[in-house]
């Protein structure tokens, strides 16, 4: 059985909670976070992978063809 996700350090957790109540992130949504929560560059990093890589890539599905 797979953990959920749920990232270490308190301000990482806020800027995490912060980017799921924008609705759609960008990498723009990401740094403003990470300035935001004063946030490590490694933090930001992993909030682009879950943000705008990982589910990014989940979406980029054609709409028709």
């Amino acid at each position: 059985m797979l953990k959920p996700l749920i990232p270490e350090g308190e301000a990482l957790r806020h800027a995490f909670q912060w980017l799921t109540e924008q609705g759609h992130c960008t990498p723009r949504t990401v740094e403003q976070a990470s300035l935001r929560f004063d946030l490590t560059p490694r933090d930001e990093e992993f909030l682009l992978r879950q943000f705008v890589h990982h589910r990014g890539a989940a979406s980029d599905t054609p709409d028709s063809q």
